[in-house]
């Protein structure tokens, strides 16, 4: 599925591009590039038609530079680390926590760097098209992928490089990020839409550190509710950024809709949304 040119050519609108997620998502089979990229295209105006093309393009090349006839978990870990770790120069660093474009594909795939999630999107992509059993690995803190069978624990860090992760590598990590030992239910392989909403929720977490940066969280926000599984807070955290960005009567209305659905099951919680739905309105005055 490629976006639809609307408004200028190969750019769509982006009610078009919101609609392609939200389509794209309830599919049968998500294709991760795809929703990575029709993010990045509500992100950046620049990314049109041709250049989402053009990333799908690069992931095809790439995965058709891995060698022929590999076979097994760490096989594939190895010449996956050679090819974009070595090759390549995929890899991370702790400034690019502070760069939006290391939450965006497309731009992923042209500095090299990114987040540990979004390096490991492209790992995955890369391998998925050459045939390797991969999946993503959604640790506490830290994003990384498998090979194989999960219960072999074949790991590795595209954010190092592709560096290989023993057990007690990914025990020590969690440990850091949580303070509490590894369990297995943290190496059950990410679903597609589980991984988008996490870029998601770092984008979200980008933007609430910048307060000048509402419209980037209002669109993440607006992205996370197009998927078909969301936590249902997120409807009142659209509220609040409709208000801080001087939407007062759409953020009111939109926090007294969120108190009608609380009520039920939190009545006091209701009628604090509802003071705050109150204070909203009284703005305009």
């Amino acid at each position: 599925m490629n976006p639809e040119p609307a408004g200028r050519p190969g750019r769509p609108d982006p009610d078009e591009l919101r609609r392609q997620f939200a389509e794209e998502a309830r599919a049968e089979r998500p294709d991760l590039a795809l929703l990575c990229l029709l993010l990045g295209a509500v992100a950046d105006p620049a990314l049109d038609v041709n250049g989402i093309d053009a990333a799908q393009i690069e992931l095809d090349e790439l995965a058709g530079r891995l060698p022929y006839g590999v076979r097994g978990g760490r096989a594939w870990a190895s010449a996956l680390a050679e090819l974009l770790g070595e090759r390549c120069g995929f890899a991370g660093s702790s400034a690019d926590y502070q760069r939006l474009e290391s939450s965006l594909l497309h731009e992923v795939l042209r500095r090299r760097r990114g987040l540990p999630i979004l390096l490991s999107v492209v790992w995955i992509e890369v391998a998925r098209r050459a045939g390797a059993p991969v999946y993503g690995v959604a640790l506490p803190g830290h994003f990384v992928v498998g090979f194989g069978d999960p219960a072999e624990r074949v790991l590795a860090d595209p954010f190092d490089g592709g560096r290989p992760m023993t057990g007690q590598d990914a025990e020590l990590l969690v440990a850091g990020a949580t303070g509490e030992p590894l369990e297995e239910s943290m190496l059950v392989p990410a679903r597609p839409l589980e991984i988008v909403l996490r870029i998601l929720n770092n984008i979200r977490a980008w933007a609430a550190a910048r307060p000048e940066r509402t419209d980037v969280a209002l669109w993440a926000v607006d992205l996370s509710l197009l998927l078909p599984s969301h936590p249902a807070r997120l409807r009142y955290e659209r509220a609040q950024l409709l208000v801080q960005s001087g939407q007062f009567l759409r953020g009111a209305a939109e926090m007294e809709e969120y108190a009608d659905v609380v009520d039920g099951v939190e009545p006091a919680a209701a009628e604090a949304i509802r003071r705050r739905a109150r204070a909203a309105r009284s703005l305009l005055n």
